[in-house]
């Protein structure tokens, strides 16, 4: 039985794990952290605009399983917001847990607080993965998702300091890019004034130190918009922050709450003296980053050059997913990206050719679309949401969607080994 070894447990690591284990392969899962899911734990957004169409190409195509932990744990569905149809959010404390779970009933081994450092190459193959605390994980194909966000030295350059994020490079030591150590290229994203990387999207508020009022009105609609007064309108955060579908105008003109078990604000740091002089925000805390009145995490600093199937440039066994395999924004496209690097990490060790998945489908066309400025890329929204309309990929109906699969040829294709 061949051994596939997934570096990075956030939603593409997760994704890589189970359809990496439907190729009969025996899986390892390595997480630097105590948590699953990275970002993941204070993102919760799924199923807006495009997204729909990709979470449904994905069950259709056989990789479900995380969408069904996702829409099991939404706090609230089918939900309109500033630029973005039919959301669903996902419960940020709960879901975590729950997909952990499903990764040990699949039989997935998994490894955490443990922080991959370098690896050990025969010819143009890993061999070996070596972590900080002296230990050795052999394996015949590898997949990095180890993202692309810090470590602290690029949020001190790039950003406004080490902000506290979930991911705690503090506590768990600095992510190390795979790809490069293997000897493949790695490039970042830029802001719009070419700065490296980009400031992650939102905030976590507690729920508590939040007016009644306030917490209310998020409990029952799931959304609630404050209007800011002017002084405070500060439109240049728009340009610095990752998450252009929400590089709106009136992501700067108000403040956007989302509920998602804690509460989801959407701008990337917002001065704490501000935002308590905002009515319903006075006794207002920030839970993730600690430091969101000042900064927050800087992402897109190591992204691999990759074949479409996945595959590093320049390393034979090695695959990619998540922020890892592309300027790609969101727990949506860390799945897509994820579940198609598994599943070919699988097809490797079975001696079978990859699987390229055609862009007749939106979750295809994602992986080889390029923005003329190099930009980042979503299905929710900005450029690649355009192109999905234009191009007849976006649709909101089920039915619809799993049709469109079928007639690619691709229905059910990640149960192919079962």
């Amino acid at each position: 039985m061949a051994k596939i070894v997934i570096i990075g447990g956030g939603w593409s690591g997760c994704s890589a794990a189970l359809t990496a284990k439907k190729t009969g392969a025996e899986v390892l899962l390595i997480e630097r952290t105590d948590l699953l899911l990275g970002l993941g734990n204070v993102g919760g957004i799924m199923r807006n605009n495009g997204r729909f169409t990709a979470a449904e190409e994905n069950i259709a195509l056989g990789a479900g399983e995380l969408f069904e932990v996702t829409d099991r744990c939404a706090t609230h569905r089918n939900v309109d917001f500033p630029g973005h149809r039919h959301a669903s959010f996902y419960h940020v404390i709960k879901t975590e847990p729950a997909v952990r779970r499903l990764l040990a009933e699949r039989g997935i081994e998994f490894s955490l607080m443990t922080r991959v450092t370098d690896v050990i190459k025969k010819g143009n193959k890993i061999a070996a993965v070596t972590t900080a605390d002296g230990r050795t994980f052999e394996g015949d194909v590898f997949v990095d998702c180890t993202g692309s966000t810090g470590p602290m030295g690029n949020c001190m350059e790039f950003g406004n300091g080490c902000s506290m994020c979930v991911l705690r490079c503090p506590a768990f030591g600095p992510r190390v890019s795979i790809s490069e150590k293997a000897g493949g290229h790695d490039y970042m994203g830029k802001r719009a004034d070419g700065t490296p990387g980009a400031f992650s999207g939102s905030c976590k508020l507690e729920k508590a130190s939040l007016s009644a009022k306030l917490v209310r009105q998020l409990e029952e609609n799931g959304v609630a918009v404050v209007p800011l007064p002017a002084e405070m309108i500060n439109e240049s955060k728009l340009s610095k922050k990752v998450c252009r579908q929400y590089a709106l105008p009136q992501y700067a003109s108000n403040i956007i709450l989302i509920d998602t078990g804690a509460v989801k604000m959407m701008t990337p740091f917002f001065p704490l003296e501000d935002l308590r002089q905002v009515q319903g925000f006075e006794d207002a805390r920030f839970a993730d980053p600690y430091a969101g009145g000042k900064g927050n995490s800087i992402r897109y600093m190591a992204v691999a050059e990759r074949e479409p199937s996945m595959q590093v440039k320049g390393v034979e066994n090695l695959f990619c997913g998540g922020e890892k395999s592309g300027l790609f924004i969101g727990h949506t496209e860390a799945i897509t990206t994820g579940a198609l690097a598994g599943h070919n990490a699988g097809r490797y060790a079975l001696g079978e050719e990859p699987l390229i998945l055609p862009e007749t489908l939106a979750v295809g066309a994602l992986l080889t679309y390029h923005k003329d400025d190099g930009g980042m890329i979503t299905f929710a929204g900005d450029e690649f949401f355009d192109y999905m309309q234009r191009a007849g990929l976006y649709s909101d109906e089920p039915e619809t969607i799993r049709k469109r699969v079928a007639k690619a040829g691709m229905e059910g294709i990640y149960n192919a080994f079962l």
